[in-house]
């Protein structure tokens, strides 16, 4: 028993591990977008072709303009804008709010979130797979995280302007808001499945649809 117990532990440690990116095998991997390789992320590019270029990436130093519909907006650092984050683990993101400004219920499948608020005061939550509902109120210097997986939303619930500073350990932590998922999928999720789902009309569905189609130009 004392030994069947003690392979649990190391396939629990084994499991957790391999929970999140992989731990890098050499210096730098900086990512070759280039390359035809398929792996589990992107292959490395020549250590003779690097540059301290593909380690910087200034899209974060401003502040964005949340003249959108939710009065938010995201920038992000991610493998694909910093290649040489590849293999490391780790990427940012920063999201700036309007007076009212609303990051939607989402979810990040590969990493949990850490966030840091650079300016103002935000109720920000997260949901249990129990669907117990996290919040709390955070101002300027605080920090609250958001476990990996798990829908969670930030909303300016005050007359000023707000903005956080994100962080994520994963190269690509991916996003999905979960209205766009549902209801702006391609090919679309069928109208039987979301009217049975949401308990709501073909007409409602259709509707929520329109709202959330991108603007055609």
């Amino acid at each position: 028993m004392e030994l069947l117990f003690a392979y649990l532990i190391i396939f629990a440690a084994i499991s957790g591990a391999l929970a999140s990116d992989p731990d890098p095998l050499q210096d730098v991997c900086v990512a070759d977008f280039a390359s035809g390789v398929t792996v589990n992320g992107f292959a490395c590019k020549d250590v003779a072709n690097i540059s301290a270029a593909d380690f910087s990436f200034d899209g974060l130093a401003k502040a964005g303009v949340p003249n959108n519909s939710l009065g938010a907006v995201a920038a992000v650092a991610t493998v694909n804008e910093i290649p040489g984050l590849n293999t490391m683990g780790l990427s940012l993101s920063r999201a700036d709010f309007a007076p009212g400004g609303l990051i939607p219920p989402h979810t990040h499948p590969r990493a949990t979130e850490m966030v840091f608020v650079l300016d103002g005061v935000l109720d920000v939550s997260f949901i249990t797979t129990s669907n117990m509902l996290v919040s709390k109120t955070v101002k300027k210097g605080e920090v609250f995280v958001f476990p990996r997986g798990l829908t969670h939303f930030l909303k300016n619930n005050s007359d000023k302007p707000a903005a956080v500073l994100a962080t994520f350990n994963s190269q690509l932590p991916g996003t999905q808001v979960i209205a766009q998922t549902l209801f702006a999928a391609t090919p679309e999720v069928p109208d039987n499945v979301l009217t049975r789902a949401f308990q709501i009309s073909t007409e409602e569905v259709d509707k929520i649809k329109s709202n959330l189609a991108p603007n055609k130009k």
